[in-house]
């Protein structure tokens, strides 16, 4: 998918986005159930997702910035006989 086809199916979803907020004080009870569902399912995606990334992050890098160089796997080469 080029760039601007991805920026036009953006500009498409966040223009549904802003219609279907726009006519949520007259949706149904159910209607605004779900929305907050879903609504609560993607945030929920987000947070997982920025916990992993700083969870992968720490223990790759020590507080300071640099590397752990305890974690760093070594090479073992067979003896030579």
């Amino acid at each position: 998918m080029s760039s601007e086809g991805f920026l036009k199916e953006m500009q498409t979803i966040g223009e549904k986005f802003l219609l279907k907020l726009q006519k949520l004080p007259k949706a149904d009870p159910v209607e605004i159930v779900s929305f907050c569902v879903v609504l609560l399912f993607i945030a929920t995606v987000l947070l997982l997702m920025i916990i992993a990334c700083s969870c992968c992050c720490y223990s790759c890098c020590s507080c300071d910035g640099r590397p752990d160089n305890r974690r760093r796997k070594i090479q073992v080469r067979p003896a030579a006989h």
